[in-house]
């Protein structure tokens, strides 16, 4: 009868600890599904520019044209790759659209920022007869927006694919007396 009780408080024990180590696997677990697997939207933005050519006029018919070296950066958050595919990004004057550049297709590191310089033409073709470009380039400040959609997936431990698109949106403004770019925002 000793034997038997002592048989019973053995397996009540081990019944024990395999419930406790089974609650804290699952606590683990969860913990793990709700911060390394949880998948955020990479940033994409605008960092700063250096100009080859800086050709400004501010006579009766005011241009720019402008060949610039744009340092553009991904920021990814994951515990995973971004893997994103070509695409454009797009600088505005207004609502007119002054230059593109095409994004090649590559990855951001997990937990790391990319920085990569595309090079860029800027001209104000498209603006002729406008009234406040001239207002602008006389004042000094010249002011731009970006646009661009990167697409792409985020891999989580090499098994799992999760897709996202990363929107750029940022405006800046082009000093022509120091030939800078500067106020850049993005959002």
């Amino acid at each position: 009868m000793h034997d038997k009780e002592l048989r019973r408080e053995k397996r009540k024990k081990w019944l024990l600890y395999s419930l406790a180590f089974i609650i804290f696997q699952s606590a683990i677990i969860a913990l793990f599904t709700l911060t390394v697997m949880k998948v955020r939207s990479p940033k994409f933005l605008v960092r700063s520019a250096t100009f080859d050519t800086f050709d400004i006029q501010s006579t009766t018919n005011p241009l720019f044209s402008l060949r610039t070296n744009i340092v553009l950066a991904i920021k990814n958050a994951n515990f995973g790759p971004y893997k994103y595919d070509n695409s454009t990004v797009y600088f505005y004057y207004g609502n007119t659209e002054v230059g593109s550049a095409i994004i090649p297709k590559s990855k951001a590191q997990f937990r790391r920022t990319k920085k990569f310089t595309v090079g860029l033409d800027l001209a104000s073709t498209n603006l002729a007869g406008n009234s406040q470009l001239a207002t602008d380039i006389s004042s000094g400040i010249v002011p731009l927006s970006s646009r661009s959609t990167l697409t792409g997936k985020v891999e989580l431990m090499l098994i799992f694919k999760k897709k996202k698109s990363v929107n750029m949106n940022c405006t800046m403004e082009i000093n022509t007396n120091t030939q800078m770019l500067q106020n850049v925002v993005c959002k």
